[in-house]
C-alpha cells in the first residue's frame, strides 16, 4: 500500500519520462549503501578481532527478543516441548489431534 502511494506520488511529481531514471538510481544508491555497510562491518571484525563477538552478541539478543512468543515460550515451558494439549477453546484436543472450533457464542473457560 506504501509502496503504491510512492510510486503516485513520483510518477505525479517526476513523470512518467523521468520516473524509471529515479527508480534506477534509488536502486543503485540503496546497493552502495548495503556495500558500504558489509564492508564497514568486515573491518571493524578485522580491527577488533575476538573482541567484535562481545559487541555483536548483545545485538542477536536484542534480535531474539524482537521475536520473542510468549505463548509458545509457556507452551514450550510448561509442557517441556510437547505439542500445546489443549485446544484452541481451553478442553483437551481430539486424540487425532485436529482442534474442533467453539461455537461462535459460547465463552470460553475460566479458570477462577
Amino acid at each position: 500500500m506504501h509502496l503504491l502511494v510512492l510510486l503516485a506520488a513520483g510518477l505525479f511529481v517526476l513523470g512518467p519520462e523521468r520516473l524509471p531514471e529515479a527508480a534506477a538510481w534509488l536502486g543503485r544508491s540503496a546497493r552502495q549503501v548495503r556495500q558500504f555497510a558489509r564492508t564497514a562491518q568486515r573491518q571493524l571484525e578485522d580491527e577488533l578481532g575476538p573482541e567484535f563477538e562481545e559487541y555483536r552478541r548483545p545485538w542477536e539478543d536484542l534480535r531474539r527478543l524482537r521475536d520473542f512468543d510468549p505463548r509458545h515460550a509457556i507452551v514450550q515451558h510448561l509442557f517441556d516441548g510437547d505439542p500445546d494439549p489443549l485446544g484452541s477453546n481451553g478442553t483437551a484436543a481430539p486424540s487425532d489431534g485436529r482442534r474442533t472450533p467453539s461455537p461462535a457464542r459460547e465463552r470460553p473457560p475460566l479458570d477462577p
